[in-house]
């Protein structure tokens, strides 16, 4: 054994500052019969050689007598231990038990240097019971609601000309066969993909669940017709257990009471410059229910951890709860696939992400990008970036005197140059629902991509990814009742599967050398880093929420509640709706005679009721109405008549009274 000549620190015997286990077990062996002075008795360093290296199996019974064992000179090397795997398992998740169902994809085995013990997973955890969550029927499901138009006993002085039903365009059925438009797979640029394999694993049977009893439905405002009833066909929900998925219990019967609702809503309870917050500012953002606060709350007392990395108890419970919010989405959207989910930070990063993998690849000089007049700028900038990169051209599909898009004049910029359309369903700054299935469906005749910016439909009526038959959908989280820094992108399996991925780093690689990169298919491969998890987690307890109530009652009542509400604005002097499409989302831009637009919000601020003035990040479509901003109103379930008269009255005291301070 060679000579130790460590230097002594105080109060430790000389020669044993630098001992390790292996100098501990070298000394065993080797100690000569009488120690130089300092050294441990031999007896000593024996007995703790052998606590070291103590190799009695797991099993052995308790009384069984210690196993000692003879240590070598050096650490054994990794090919001698045995049990230990030559190669690394990397799965596109990897929670210690599966999220949902099984996988679509198997493993796939990527050579290690360094070889990795198999460590077995620990068992599930059960699961929690979140105080204050309500209990709500299963997400999902439901059908699209066809709302009746305006009733006959409106008088054209009731009801300015123009403004008819909202509609719920998309009505949930059965996915269909469809074929992406276009050549996406484009060049492999250089990067190496995983060779994905093609078989996938069978879909449990469609659970069957009943129908509502079609009976005739109240009016939900006073003084408005009722609408038919319409028996919900609920699709096919599958009947695997998935975790974090609420339990379904039937169809919802409870009547639909707005002031109940806005209980839900904790922010809404307070005063604002002495008078009770009225929030009409959801074009903007929602505010959040209590459900989805404690769940948020939950997740950080009992889940907070990274996902898809580790084998330990609260690794596996972020991973189930993140991966279960990514099943919420799907069948909010009545998306094909959990793998055609993307977690983003919102629509803005969502349209960013298309235009820098898909864009960069099929745009080249030359090309065209179209949008509409209506767009936000966040559905405008990412194009204008990319178009001046690629040396391409921007073109605008105009719009009428009411808002609305004018098909024919969208349908005649499109020609081969034509790369991409990118379209709003839902106007922010007018409300105008755009007929964005009609245009989806004339991007695909002429072999065009499409993407649909949904942040502002989302939450008021029911999409359907299969019926839409776009190649990408974005949304916010913020705009449907969940947390901000929340978003989704959706796209088709067969465009995402030959996309490059936009950032690199952690969960989107399978392996790494300084030669390549094997990058993780979608969702993984565009999901880089830590993502936003708990926040996920909360827009999944969103959707639940949301999905309690029903979609197609939220698009009923915000229907009849935008129809009261244009009444009473249009009884205000000087007051000119701006934007007056036959069909609108909850939406009521004005301007006021005589006014500014910031004076008015200002004003309505000192009232407890909360707008937005401004030019609503949408300055082209004001610009082509001749204004620079507007007064906006947006309304939302948790909104009530009272709320559309505390405004009116405002608005007329605004315009009445001189001396009111501005």
């Amino acid at each position: 054994m060679p000579i130790l000549t460590p230097t002594p620190e105080p109060g430790v015997p000389e020669g044993a500052a630098d001992f390790g286990p292996d100098d501990f077990g070298a000394a065993a062996n080797a100690a000569p019969a009488s120690p130089p002075p300092g050294w441990p008795d031999p007896q000593v360093l024996q007995q703790i050689a052998n606590a070291f290296f103590q190799a009695g199996p797991a099993s052995a019974a308790p009384e069984a007598a210690p196993h000692l064992v003879t240590l070598p000179s050096a650490p054994p090397s990794p090919a001698d231990v045995p049990g230990l795997p030559a190669t690394t398992l990397v799965a596109q998740h990897a929670p210690s038990r599966p999220p949902f169902a099984a996988p679509d994809l198997p493993p796939v085995t990527i050579p290690s240097v360094v070889p990795t013990p198999n460590i077995p997973a620990p068992p599930a955890p059960a699961a929690v019971a979140v105080p204050g969550l309500p209990g709500v029927p299963q997400p999902g499901g439901s059908p699209a609601l066809s709302l009746p138009g305006l009733a006959s006993g409106f008088s054209a002085g009731q009801v300015p000309a123009g403004l008819g039903s909202v509609i719920a365009l998309d009505s949930r059925r059965p996915p269909v066969a469809s074929t992406a438009p276009g050549d996406f797979g484009g060049e492999a640029d250089g990067l190496y993909f995983l060779d994905e394999a093609r078989a996938h694993s069978p879909v449990p049977a469609a659970a069957s669940l009943p129908t509502e009893p079609n009976v005739p439905a109240a009016p939900l405002l006073p003084g408005l017709p009722a609408a038919p009833a319409q028996a919900p066909d609920f699709g096919g929900i599958s009947s695997a257990l998935s975790p974090e998925l609420v339990p379904d219990l039937g169809p919802q019967t409870r009547p639909f009471d707005p002031h109940a609702i806005k209980r839900d809503f904790p922010i809404l309870q307070q005063s604002v410059h002495g008078k009770p917050l009225i929030w009409l500012d959801n074009a903007a953002t929602t505010q959040k229910p209590q459900a989805v606060i404690d769940r948020l709350t939950h997740f950080y007392e009992h889940e907070n951890s990274n996902i898809h990395r580790a084998a330990h108890a609260l690794a596996a419970r972020a991973t189930d709860a993140y991966e279960a919010a990514r099943e919420k989405v799907r069948r909010f959207l009545n998306a094909g696939s959990v793998k055609d989910i993307i977690f983003v930070r919102g629509a803005t990063e969502g349209i960013n992400l298309v235009a820098q993998t898909y864009g960069r690849r099929h745009v080249k000089e030359g090309d065209e990008i179209v949008v509409t007049h209506l767009e936000h700028h966040a559905n405008i900038v990412p194009w204008q970036q990319l178009a001046a990169e690629k040396g391409a051209r921007l073109r605008v599909a105009p719009v009428d005197d009411t808002g609305q898009v004018i098909l024919e004049e969208y349908e005649k910029l499109l020609n081969p140059r034509t790369r991409i359309v990118a379209l709003a369903q839902v106007s922010n700054a007018l409300g105008t629902v755009v007929p964005v299935k009609e245009m989806v469906a004339i991007a695909h005749r002429h072999g065009v991509c499409a993407l649909v910016d949904g942040a502002q439909s989302v939450s008021h009526m029911a999409v359907d990814m299969q019926a839409l038959d776009t190649d990408f959908f974005v949304f916010s989280g913020h705009k449907v009742f969940g947390p901000t820094g929340i978003g989704v992108v959706y796209g088709k399996k067969d465009v995402l599967a030959h996309l490059p991925p936009w950032q690199g780093g952690g969960n989107m690689i399978a392996d790494v050398t300084f030669e390549k990169t094997i990058y993780n298919g979608p969702p993984e491969r565009f999901e880089a880093g830590t993502g936003n998890i708990a926040d996920a987690v909360g827009l999944g307890a969103a959707i639940d929420y949301v999905d309690s109530i029903g979609m197609e009652v939220i698009a009923r009542y915000e229907h009849e509640l935008l129809v009261y509400a244009t009444q009473r604005l249009l009884t205000v002097p000087g007051l000119k709706l701006v934007g007056t499409a036959a069909e609108k989302a909850s939406v009521l831009s004005f301007v006021l005679d005589g006014c500014r637009t910031q004076d008015v919000g200002a004003a309505l601020d000192r009232e407890g009721i909360a707008v937005r003035a401004g030019h609503h990040c949408a300055q082209p479509i004001l610009r082509r109405f001749g204004l620079e901003s507007t007064v906006r109103p947006s309304l939302a379930f948790y909104n009530t008549t009272d709320d559309v008269d505390a405004l009116e009255t405002a608005l007329k005291r605004i315009q009445s009274s001189r001396g009111y301070r501005l």
